[in-house]
């Protein structure tokens, strides 16, 4: 059993919230059952312990380093650890049988990573990264791209990145400016040839000896396009080209992270010489010209929800290890009974400390079932036989993607907070893991779009499109909750009150604020927005997970618990946040650089 993610919450979340059990009715499931679910999910529990959360201090204390032949080194546990993943088949679990994949639900597939995120991220983001690879080209590449790159991904044999980023543009790619050239000659089997001069930074697996090639997905701007993102084409740039030829990628230098160090984060120069003629490294198209970023998305999303299962699953890391020290740790004495007499008690029997462990528990385990949520919309979309509710899952998971990126990426993060106050001292210390949870997770709030892109995202683009309808078919599916849990009468209906007033004034406020005419005013308070969305989306899922949370055990009562804690301590500060909106402040908008 992991001790780092609680197999029984996934159980549930699985089986009795998501009625995964349906799927394998779907043609495309047809082979799968509860037998072939658990069987991935103890595999998965069985390496994950064995071989990656082995490592994951050895390696948060031993940074990749570019040796004397340049090469990157990194410490041998992880190529054994990523070698038991591909051998398992974990990395194909979702892709078709065709290219050897399992053809398992992404939502039984995304709970197994979240079991390894959970003991080790920084070793797991090398096959998450591959596997977004790999999907974005298992859709929108030829099939020669398909059986040149992505069958040796889904083998192990070759890793991917994402290439996006450069020094000085960061998440604005509008301002990229790494340069496409095409080659005279045509058209060749593999795509378009085209030679790549730029630099891209911050890419994470962008070198190492892990594995016999490196995909590479490098946008750039090719000749023909307008300003802007429109110029954006999409690339394969491998490391070596399928000749074995060594392709013009240069690893510059290696940036070191406060967290997540066992994961190689690079700078990249594409075509100076280093391994060519200066003419550029080669890259093959992906699809049509100038449509690079609408291809990237599809990576860009999945790595989106994929970071906000990498931040649950450091902040139930985090739980689990301070649950257990908070039931195990003797200090102090209850309030009534100070005598010396008295023996000390285990901290968690003092409210403070029942608190913080309430928090972390609403935070990690709300987190999850929103993302699993998430990944249950995915294969809705994907297997519905009624194409309104494909259309229907596709809405909500647009809305729903800033939110499963973002949400957990803060309130997971301060979970890992707490989880160090429950320590005490000695979670400072990095002789306990939770410290090393903590440094891990603060990359999740800036990495696939920063907090405030998101903010931006969701009120100045999701909930506006189509004329709204994405905000209302949010609005409608709380709603059928809100109805189930009024009729199901008690403190279920209690909490459908507040949470459909709470919905009610998120869609006042929305309205107010494109009232205004001014988008920049408008955007001013984007963030405040997600945040408060955020936490009306959690408390949804925490009244939703409730009412099938019927059970006597302590497992039901501990679900009933936080849903009570999520309402009375967590939905209370969207009141202040909706207000802010509300009020058209103009405080950050008015406020001069030079004051500061």
């Amino acid at each position: 059993m992991s001790e780092h993610m609680s197999r029984r919450d996934i159980d549930f979340l699985l089986y009795e919230w998501l009625d995964t059990l349906e799927l394998p009715s779907r043609d495309r499931f047809a082979e799968h059952s509860r037998e072939t679910f658990d069987g991935v999910l103890d595999l998965s529990e069985d390496i994950a312990t064995k071989l990656f959360a082995t490592h994951n201090k050895i390696s948060d204390r031993t940074d990749p380093e570019i040796g004397p032949d340049g090469k990157v080194v990194l410490i041998p546990e992880i190529g054994q650890a990523l070698s038991a993943f591909n051998d398992a088949g974990l990395i194909a679990a979702s892709f078709d049988e065709e290219l050897g994949g399992m053809q398992l639900p992404h939502t039984v597939a995304r709970a197994s990573t979240v079991i390894f995120q959970a003991a080790n991220a920084a070793t797991t983001s090398y096959a998450f990264l591959t596997v977004g690879n790999a999907n974005l080209l298992a859709k929108y590449g030829t099939p020669a791209q398909i059986d040149t790159w992505v069958r040796p991904m889904l083998e192990g044999r070759f890793y991917g990145t994402m290439c996006l980023s450069e020094p000085q543009a960061g998440s604005s790619l509008a301002d990229i400016t790494t340069k496409a050239t095409p080659v005279e000659g045509g058209s060749a089997e593999l795509g378009d040839a085209y030679r790549i001069h730029g630099t891209k930074m911050w890419i994470s697996g962008g070198d190492h000896e892990l594995t016999e090639n490196i995909v590479h997905l490098v946008l750039a701007k090719a000749p023909g396009g307008g300003p802007g993102v429109k110029g954006i084409s999409l690339f394969i740039v491998p490391k070596f080209l399928p000749d074995g030829t060594r392709n013009d990628v240069a690893l510059v230098g290696l940036n070191h992270k406060m967290g997540n160090r066992g994961t190689t984060n690079t700078l990249l120069n594409f075509g100076d010489g280093t391994f060519g003629d200066g003419d550029g490294a080669v890259g093959y198209l992906v699809g049509e010209a100038h449509r690079g970023l609408f291809y990237m998305f599809n990576m860009m999303n999945e790595a989106r929800i994929g970071v906000g299962f990498l931040a649950t699953a450091l902040g139930y890391a985090g739980f689990q290890k301070s649950l257990e020290y908070a039931k195990v740790r003797t200090q102090g004495r209850p309030v009534d009974a100070k005598s010396a007499d008295v023996a000390p008690v285990p901290i968690i029997e003092h409210a403070d400390v029942m608190r913080m462990m309430l928090a972390q528990k609403s935070y990690v385990e709300g987190a999850l079932a929103l993302g699993l949520y998430c990944a249950r919309l995915l294969d809705e979309e994907q297997t519905a036989a009624d194409p309104d509710a494909r259309d229907r899952a596709h809405l909500l998971l647009e809305v729903l993607t800033p939110i499963a990126k973002s949400w957990p990426s803060q309130w997971c993060l301060e979970a890992n907070s707490l989880a160090i106050q429950v320590h005490g001292g000695y979670g400072y210390t990095t002789e306990f893991d939770v410290e090393q949870f903590y440094r891990d997770n603060r990359l999740n709030p800036i990495h696939e779009g920063a907090h405030g892109i998101h903010g931006l995202d969701l009120l100045g683009r999701k909930v506006i499109m189509d004329g709204g309808k994405g905000l209302q078919l949010l609005g409608e599916t709380i709603g059928a909750t809100v109805a189930r849990a009024k009729a199901a009468g008690g403190e279920s209906a209690e909490y459908a009150d507040q949470l459909a007033a709470k919905v009610a004034r998120l869609g006042e406020v929305t309205a107010q604020v494109w009232a205004s005419g001014d988008p920049k005013l408008a955007l001013a308070n984007a963030t405040a927005y997600l945040e408060a969305a955020g936490h009306i989306v959690v408390a949804w899922l925490w009244l939703d997970q409730s009412l099938s949370a019927t059970g006597d055990d302590d497992f039901y009562r501990g679900k009933r618990a936080a849903t009570k804690y999520f309402f009375a301590y967590e939905l209370p500060k969207t009141t202040a946040q909706l207000d802010l909106l509300a009020s058209l402040d103009r405080t950050t908008l008015d406020t001069d650089p030079s004051w500061l």
